[in-house]
Parts: structure tokens; sequence; C-alpha cells
């Protein structure tokens, strides 16, 4: 066992390894304060066929002992993973997936387990950094370093890590999370603060996330890791030259500015198949399976930089669009007469339909989590059934992606309801999303 210890913005940071959870590829124990979290990054031995993304799941376990806490209701111990919990899981994934290779198809499972939970210490942003620790003293390919950082504005100054009653009096709360490069991720709210602060906010945040990442390359530095030797397929490179020059950009941009989403994907995949079967012919091609993955890289990369090209060079976007013009929008209130409240968001070939309902204060969510207990007066909840984006999905409850973006739209309007004081209702609004080409969050606040 091996223990590593610094002060870093006024509190201990000290990182375990060789301790627990020995048999997990990778495991560190990270302790901030008074808060304890255990991060573990296993990697299956097998590859996962015909997946063009890498199958990584990450999972935050709220542990209520960490608080001192028994789980309330009939059933005493955790089930499901809470809100708060499928949040914090987001939260880690976002920084940590862009860094495995691109092509990497063994599955990969990362638990970050809260031990003890300090109010003043949030887990959440503590568990980008043991994340990233575990996974780079692992066998699994992982090409960087990350942390994350909490940022708040508090009395006009810019606190990292604020408290729990440093966040209450704060403008800001700001997940930030980065390697020593550059910030990757940006997650939280604020009261209305200026472009100015939010900028300064960002640098200081980076500055802190520097410091972690230091510290965490000196750790990695000491333990010594045989890597997985991952190599990446080999393209047929004569193909794929082939094939990219078979590619007539004034074809591609003709396809590209087709309005309508689905019709201008139909047209990008019928041109995309018609060059396929010339290169099939021209190299005698039997077996496509190996190569039709690297086939749809070099199309995909060639329509995105047909359109960055467009922007640039011709100030146009997809369907035409100059760069200041915004998809056609309507709004339409009052929809239906049981209904509290109901409002029609159509932005180009997104909408969603905002209902609200108010409730007495007995109607409130009762909030017995981890770290917070009390009620909630204000719910946004955000739904996004398979028949917007002209899919078949099996309906099972409420996604994790859902669930992000649904907190996402009520952190932006949570900050302009009246007051509970002349405002004494519960308030809940639903957002159903009935089409989707584009920031269905953001059509959510614009419903709500």
């Amino acid at each position: 066992m091996k223990t590593w210890k610094t002060n870093i913005f006024g509190r201990e940071l000290i990182v375990e390894h060789g301790k627990m959870a020995k048999q997990a590829h990778g495991s560190v124990l990270v302790r901030y304060g008074d808060t304890a979290v255990l991060a573990t990054a296993t990697m299956s031995d097998k590859v996962v066929e015909g997946i063009d993304f890498v199958p990584l799941t990450v999972e935050f376990q709220e542990r209520f002992y960490a608080a001192g806490k028994i789980p309330g209701g009939f059933i005493k111990r955790e089930g499901k993973p809470s809100e708060s919990a499928i949040l914090s899981a987001r939260l880690i994934d976002r920084p940590i997936r862009p860094l495995f290779p691109k092509k990497f198809a063994n599955e990969i499972q990362v638990i970050v387990t809260v031990l003890s939970a300090d109010p003043d210490t949030p887990p959440d942003a503590l568990g980008i950094f043991a994340a990233s620790l575990a996974l780079n003293l692992s066998k699994i390919p992982f090409e960087g370093v990350v942390a994350g950082v909490r940022i708040g504005l508090v009395d006009g100054e810019y606190v990292i890590f604020p408290t729990e009653k440093q966040v209450e009096r704060s403008r800001m709360d700001i997940v930030v999370a980065g390697t020593k490069d550059a910030v990757t991720m940006v997650e939280g709210e604020a009261k209305e603060i200026s472009e100015e602060e939010m900028v300064k906010a960002l640098m200081q945040a980076h500055e802190a996330i520097k410091k972690l990442v230091e510290f965490q390359e000196m750790v990695i530095s000491e333990i010594p890791v045989k890597k997985y030797e991952y190599v990446e397929p080999e393209a047929p490179k004569e193909i794929l030259e082939r094939f990219e020059n078979l590619i007539d950009f004034e074809e591609l941009e003709k396809r590209i500015l087709i309005p309508g989403k689905h019709a201008r994907q139909e047209a990008l995949d019928e041109y995309k198949e018609e060059l396929f079967q010339k290169i099939m012919e021209e190299f005698q091609l039997e077996n496509t399976e190996e190569i039709e993955p690297f086939i749809n890289d070099v199309f995909t990369e060639a329509v995105k930089n047909k359109m960055r090209r467009m922007i640039v060079e011709k100030g146009i976007r997809a369907d035409g669009r100059r760069p200041t013009e915004i998809r056609p929008i309507t709004c339409e209130v009052g929809l239906f007469a049981r209904t509290h409240g109901s409002a029609l968001f159509t932005r180009g070939e997104t909408q969603s339909l905002g209902i609200v309902t108010l409730g007495a204060p007995m109607d409130e969510q009762i909030i017995d989590t981890l770290l917070e207990e009390g009620t909630k007066r204000f719910m946004l909840h955000y739904n996004f059934p398979p028949f917007c984006t002209g899919e078949v999905k099996p309906l099972r409850g409420p996604s994790r992606r859902e669930i992000g973006h649904g907190h996402l739209a009520e952190r932006a309007l949570q900050f302009v309801l009246p007051p509970e004081e002349s405002f004494p209702y519960t308030i809940r609004v639903v957002s159903e999303i009935l089409e989707s080409n584009g920031s269905s969050s953001m059509a959510t606040v614009c419903s709500g």
C-alpha cells in the first residue's frame, strides 16, 4: 500500500493505493476533508462487436452510511440510483469518455462509491479526480489525466470547493473539469452573472485543475503499470484514399443543403452507398464488414469538413441558413382545457410541449439523499420518447439522459420563479419532446 498527501485549497487531499479493491484492474481511495470515495476501474477481456462507440459505463454509488444515515421508507437499503447519483455519474462520464482510444471496444466499468460524505466537500467533483487516477493506475488504455473542481463566487471572491454555507451565499455553483491543457466540461448554475465573471471563473477553475492534475501525475509516476496492448485496427489505406478521392464535394454540398433532417441524412447515406459500391467493384471486395467502419469514418469526416468550410468560406450552414439566422420559431399557449398551463414551443424540427401543474405545499417533493434533506417546491421533468426522432425503442422509464436534461432545464428556470412568500405553490413542469433536431433541452427551457 502507498499513500500520498498534499494540502490543497485549504484541505488535505490523500490518495491511497493498494489497500482496497485489489482485484479491480485499477482502484484508489481518495480522501478530501472528511469526504472519501473509492474509485474502481475494470475492463472486459472480450471485444464488443458491431459498435461505433466506447462501451463505457460509469456508476456513482451513494451509501447512506457515508453520512451516518439509514435510508428512509419501508426498505432500509439502497436500491436504484437516486437522481443525484445519476447526475454525478454523468458528471464523471463526460470528461473521461473522450480520453479512451476511439475504436476501443472492450467493455469498461468505472464505479465511484462514496464511503464518507462531508456536506462541505461534495463527492461528485472529487469523483472525477478519483476515476481518472483509477484508470491511469489500471491496465485499461486511457490517454490523459483529468480532474474536476467546484467553484463559487462568494462576496465577490472566487472560491474553489466552497463549503455548504458558502454555496448558499454564492452567485454561482459550477463544476469544471479538464486536463492541464484545456477545460473539457462545465456544468452548473448561476444567478445572472456576467460573461466576464464566467470567463474569470473558468480561468481560475482551470488553474486549480492544473494543480490536481500535477498531483495525479506525481502519483502515476510512482506506480509501474503495464497497460493492455491495444492495437488500433489497421486501416486499408489504399482503399480509403481511393474512396476519399471519389467524393465529389460539390455533390456533397448539394445534399448537405437539403432542408429536413431525415431527408438530408437519407440523401447523404444514399451517396455514401453509391461510392461504396464503386469501391467494392473496383477492388473486387466480397467481405465488407472489416472496411465498412473505416469507410463510415472517412465519409463522416468529409461531411464535417465540408460543413465547416461552407460556414467559414460561404457563411452557409446545413439547410442553407446564414450564421445569424435561426430556424422558424412558433409559440402557442393554453392548448388544453384541463391542465393548469400549457405551451408548445417549436424551433425548426425541434418541438417541446410544456405542461405546468400547481399544487399545495403538501405536494412538494420530499428530498432524502446522501447530503440533502428537506423538500423541493419546483420540479421539471423531461421526456424524450423514441417517436420524436422517428425511432422505435422500448419505454422503460426515464433514462439517464432524460434525467440530466430535465435537471439542466430546471436549473435554468428556478431563478426566475416568483418567491415562495408571494407564490406558495408547488410547481411541476413536464416537457414532452415531440420532435428533436438539436437542443431539445433549450426548447424545454422555452416551453417551460
